[in-house]
């Protein structure tokens, strides 16, 4: 067992009893039930892979009844619970920015017909155009980055998308509210360097840069290789016809004649990617046009300058053939420097899917068969709080590995690892919650008596605002104008 050796070890205990107990005061129905179901999920030996398993945990106190009880019946407090998230201290960049990484993962509910608000999903296949569309609930995830190879983000918010939704509207709306908590809790002060949004090709950049422009924030994402960009529109001679033009020529992605010289050219020398090439062109725009979503929120479409960055590796870990990644960056007039750590911060985005793969593989986010999509969002909730408890233990948590697994030291542990060594650090924080008092169970439903009130069946949604499109031609992919 850890003890409190030094003002280190007293600080991160202190840190975590203090979330422990925000925590619980955010629930406002259940409390002391929705505590203990936390409090199982970390302790439990092995990975989650039912709710009334964890009612077998010695530390949930309360029957199997109460887990579902808890999450069924249970409040939370979702924006004191986003407060107290973004109070966590968070993982910075080698400047001391934050770097925040937004993606979209699925709860996937394919045969539940008694389950509402299901959208169809897009799901990757082991081969190549083997996607599929499953009815299932996305989530738009929000996570802190920290720098150089880690398994570990900082979790500080998610959000369900339901029918009807547009992806890209609910995300700027869901970045403002955690920059907002940031800004709040004292992690981002005037005069501090702008927060990184880092996204990838799901989103559309230029619209997130112009929905965030009041903010300090600067976003990168990556762009289709087919998409088409427009230099800066040439002087306009006074004596001329016509109105001033608004665009300048085109760069096109996929035709190199029409790139000129880069403004920067940098060369780094990698051991996964062997040697990284990143090259930059200055202030390029998308030519938009009169899209719905550009229509509703600019009553003049405007000019959505940023730097265009392509990176060009040797060499995959996987050992799959390297394409080149378009990179564009709401901010203009880059140096050398800034264009290195762009594409190194964008690799970092990839760290999400080992916040995701925890979520599901190790602490059972898809493992309740919930029927309630509010119940959901409170499972999803708690697991939040759960991994964001993991962050303030990883320096106390000893090394529990199995036989086969290699030695890690203090600062290399994974989140898997924290969590096996968490119920031994237990007796050292608060546990705000109170035992359980003695109860009979209810008589329950008499033998012989059906169901008379079966649950209403719903159809899952095929479309939301952000993937209504026409059919996919039979003939080649056009390229994209804006």
């Amino acid at each position: 067992m850890n003890s409190v050796h030094d003002t280190g070890d007293a600080g991160a205990f202190g840190d975590l009893s203090v979330f422990r107990q925000e925590l619980y005061r955010c629930v406002t129905a259940r409390s002391d039930a929705v505590f203990d179901l936390v409090e199982a999920v970390l302790c439990a030996d092995g990975p989650v892979r039912s709710l009334p398993e964890l009612s077998l945990v010695g530390e949930h106190r309360r029957g199997h009844g109460s887990v579902y009880a808890a999450l069924e019946n249970g409040r939370i407090d979702v924006a004191r619970l986003r407060r107290a998230l973004a109070s966590v201290p968070l993982p910075r960049a080698a400047d001391g920015r934050l770097v925040l990484a937004v993606d979209i993962t699925c709860w996937l509910r394919p045969e539940t017909h008694t389950c509402p608000e299901r959208i169809l999903c897009h799901t990757y296949g082991r081969a190549k155009n083997t996607h599929q569309m499953i009815p299932g609930w996305p989530y738009s995830v929000v996570c802190a980055l920290e720098t150089g190879r880690s398994s570990w983000t900082a979790p500080l918010d998610a959000v369900r998308l339901a029918p009807g939704d547009d992806a890209a509207t609910v995300t700027a709306a869901q970045l403002r509210a955690v920059i907002g908590n940031l800004i709040a809790g004292g992690q981002q002060r005037a005069g501090d360097p702008d927060i990184w949004i880092v996204a990838d090709a799901g989103y559309d950049a230029p619209r997130l840069a112009f929905l965030l422009a009041d903010l300090p924030v600067a976003v990168l994402g990556r762009m289709r290789s087919d998409r088409v960009l427009r230099r800066p529109a040439p002087p306009w001679l006074p004596g001329g016809t016509g109105r001033p033009p608004r665009h300048g020529g085109e760069f096109v992605f996929g035709d190199p004649a029409t790139w000129g010289e880069p403004d920067i050219a940098t060369t780094t020398e990698t051991r996964l990617y062997g040697q990284a090439t990143a090259k930059s062109w200055n202030s390029l725009h998308p030519r938009l046009t009169h899209r719905s979503s550009w229509v509703t929120e600019l009553g003049k479409l405007s000019v959505i300058e940023g730097t265009v960055i392509r990176l060009d590796v040797d060499r995959l870990p996987s050992g799959a053939i390297p394409k080149p990644v378009w990179l564009w960056h709401s901010v203009v007039d880059l140096d050398a420097a800034e264009v290195d750590l762009l594409w190194q911060a964008f690799l970092r985005r990839f760290d999400i899917e080992h916040t995701f793969r925890m979520l599901r593989q190790t602490l059972g986010w898809t493992s309740p068969k919930l029927r309630d999509p509010a119940a959901a969002d409170r499972w999803t909730w708690l697991l939040l709080a759960a991994y964001t408890q993991l962050r303030p233990a990883r320096p106390l948590a000893a090394d529990l590995r199995r036989p086969w697994e290699k030695p890690a030291a203090p600062q290399r542990l994974t989140p898997a690892r924290v969590r096996r060594g968490f119920r031994h650090l237990r007796p050292n924080i608060a546990c705000p919650a109170s035992a359980p008092k003695p109860s009979r169970p209810g008589p329950g439903r008499p033998p012989g008596h059906r169901n008379q009130h079966p649950a209403p069946r719903y159809d899952g949604h095929i479309k939301t605002a952000s993937n209504t499109r026409a059919s996919k031609p039979a003939g080649p992919r056009p390229r994209r104008t804006g």
